[in-house]
């Protein structure tokens, strides 16, 4: 028998970037630029990935750790105020196990050196899984990703 818990955190993460909100904005809401940067091991095997980027659509990243197990990230756009903020709900399974439920939110904010980005997530870590703060890493390691797209593009564009 499972044992059902659900422990709550929240995590945000303010980043400073050197690129204008528009560029900052359109890295999350296309598909191309998104699925260049949205992952926190690169070494994985992507399997799925799409994103339906509007009120009411959906993004699906699925991928394959070094040892063969999914893990599945599928989310829902609850909000969308371009170039302003994105919220979204996601949840997050290790094979066929649902280990967490997300609301996230992001907001932008144009500042003379380029944008003020804030994340900020609510989770819920369901049924004993011990995230040990991994979250937080990954998704740092993703925004880490996210300043480098950002950067490349600017030298391609140069």
């Amino acid at each position: 028998m499972t044992t059902r818990s659900a422990e709550h955190a929240t995590l945000v993460i303010e980043r400073r970037l050197k690129a204008p909100v528009a560029r900052v904005f359109r890295a999350w809401s296309t598909p191309e630029a998104k699925r260049q940067w949205f992952a926190c091991h690169g070494e994985w095997t992507p399997l799925e990935y799409r994103l339906d980027f509007r009120p009411g659509g959906t993004e699906r990243n699925h991928v394959a750790d070094t040892d063969g197990l999914l893990h599945a990230y599928d989310a829902h756009y609850i909000d969308i105020v371009p170039d302003a903020r994105i919220i979204y709900a996601y949840e997050m399974k290790l094979g066929e196990t649902r280990i967490s439920t997300s609301l996230a939110t992001v907001v932008f904010e144009a500042e003379p050196a380029g944008t003020r980005m804030v994340f900020t997530e609510q989770v819920v870590f369901l049924d004993g899984y011990a995230d040990n703060g991994a979250r937080l890493q990954g998704t740092e390691i993703g925004l880490d990703n996210l300043e480098l797209f950002l950067d490349r593009e600017v030298g391609a564009i140069h």
